[in-house]
């Protein structure tokens, strides 16, 4: 289709920078025109005007990259070159019928250009904005409630950050409709399974039992709980699959992972993999292990590593340092400490490393998918547009 992608009722996806909202952009694709907006920063952002529509492959939607100052946010970049004018249109450019156009915002910095969209507003809050190191969170706040004001839908992924919009940001609790994460529809098995699959090739000179880890592993894991579990579980292997891009800011734990990672033939570093390679190790682990420590934004948000590891439905034992995995046992087993980390995995041993919930892991895993979730998010705005009718 080329640059003859404006169709009469375009959903933008602004912006789909991130592998879960282009996973997002991938699923919504599959049932309305979507187009996923990808901002490309640079320090001369504000002189460049051009964007460029290409398919994505990997999960595959149609995107248009755009030039971005860097700083946008931050004033006084954001007064000398305003968002409204620069981006709103760029959008309106791609859309035929801008008022039959919904935009869908990720990020509380769109509220300007959210204020002035002729179309109707989803504000997709996916994170926990204000909790990061280095924003300025009165300026966060602010833009979460100017975006919740003007947006017909509000669609967060956590309970925890529904209730900030509602308490903090004075979102009418009707705009609301929680979106978690999810996983690919084509992660879901055909029928429950019997037991671990094959180890991908990387992990098959690992004996078994083996413990996995996926995701980042970086700041937002427990790796003195890891360290201390390991050392209590010399009968078990473990694999851990993702990337470690910045160092720990805790000593302590960042300690704890240099350790890890220089520990014994027991415990193998995969390093990164591709999004959709993910299941291949989530199925064949004979336990998931979700270490989190309990820190913000990560503990306010959706855990996408719990939806992978549903989808797979191998046993899941996961820490208390997440909200939302809070009430999903039995589908995961809740622990506390090292020592009841090694024993719930020496339990799993005992039993086969079968728990007797695979079958409703994998019945739940059905509803967890991105089709499912970007459905959600479209009956969402479509029952606030009934209800304003």
């Amino acid at each position: 289709m080329g640059d003859l992608v404006e169709l009469f009722a375009t959903w933008h996806v602004l912006d789909a920078s991130g592998p879960f909202i282009q996973e997002f952009t991938c699923a919504l694709g599959r049932s309305v025109p979507a187009l996923g907006w990808i901002p490309e920063f640079s320090w001369v952002g504000w002189f460049k005007s051009r964007t460029e529509f290409r398919l994505q492959s990997d999960p595959p939607f149609r995107a248009v990259s755009f030039p971005l100052q860097r700083g946008y946010a931050k004033a006084p970049i954001r007064w000398i070159r305003p968002l409204n004018r620069c981006v709103t249109s760029k959008l309106l450019c791609r859309s035929l019928v801008p008022r039959q156009c919904p935009l869908v915002c990720t990020a509380p910095f769109y509220a300007p250009v959210a204020e002035r969209w002729p179309g109707p507003v989803v504000y997709y809050s996916t994170d926990l904005t204000w909790a990061y190191n280095g924003v300025n969170q009165e300026d966060v706040r602010r833009l979460d409630r100017e975006l919740c004001a003007v947006a017909s839908a509000v669609c967060p992924n956590s309970r925890r950050i529904a209730q900030y919009l509602v308490q903090e940001s004075g979102c009418p609790e009707e705009k609301i409709t929680i979106v978690p994460s999810a996983t690919r529809s084509a992660n879901v098995r055909r029928h429950p399974p019997q037991g671990p699959d094959q180890l991908p090739s990387d992990l098959a000179d690992l004996p078994r039992p083996i413990a996995g880890v996926i995701g980042d592993l970086s700041e937002n894991m427990d790796w003195v709980l890891l360290q201390e579990t390991i050392s209590q579980t010399p009968w078990l292997h473990w694999a851990f699959v993702g990337c470690a891009p910045t160092p720990v800011a805790d000593p302590r734990q960042e300690k704890a992972r240099a350790e890890v990672v220089g520990a014994d033939h027991r415990i193998r570093f995969t390093g990164p993999k591709l999004y959709g390679d993910l299941q291949l190790y989530a199925r064949a682990f004979d336990a998931a292990v979700l270490p989190y420590k309990r820190r913000e934004p990560t503990y306010s948000g959706s855990s996408s590593r719990f939806y992978e590891h549903l989808a797979a439905a191998r046993p899941i034992l996961a820490t208390r340092g997440f909200e939302e995995l809070l009430d999903k046992e039995p589908l995961l087993k809740l622990v506390g400490g090292s020592a009841d980390l090694a024993g719930n995995l020496a339990e799993l041993k005992r039993k086969d490393f079968c728990d007797g919930f695979e079958s409703m892991r994998w019945a739940a895993s059905h509803q967890a998918t991105w089709e499912a979730r970007a459905q959600k998010l479209q009956r969402a705005l479509r029952q606030s547009a009934t209800a304003r009718s």
